[in-house]
């Protein structure tokens, strides 16, 4: 028996925070919308994800996964991120 369940980051928030909780860009569902909130690596990683536009407040969408990566869209540019970067960008999910 497969006992194995698919939760939502937004799934884990009790009633008594707020909606706009902050979780891992690796943990979004395909083709959800997010907006960046927090980077949890170094400078090395805030250069490189500015260098590639992707600054606090910007807006991706889950286009898909590859591998233990993702690739993102941010307007009609696509990116490919590893996991170990899209798990230090801490995301919000945008309202639908």
């Amino acid at each position: 028996m497969n006992l194995a369940y698919s939760l939502h980051p937004s799934d884990l928030i009790s009633s008594t925070q707020s909606s706009t909780q902050a979780f891992p860009l690796m943990l979004a569902d395909d083709g959800e919308r997010v907006r960046i909130q927090t980077l949890q690596g170094g400078k090395g990683l805030a250069k490189r994800l500015t260098e590639l536009g992707l600054n606090l407040g910007t807006e991706v969408r889950i286009v898909a996964r590859q591998g233990g990566g993702l690739v993102v869209a941010r307007g009609e540019t696509r990116l490919a991120l590893g996991g170990g970067m899209a798990s230090k960008i801490l995301v919000e999910a945008i309202a639908r």
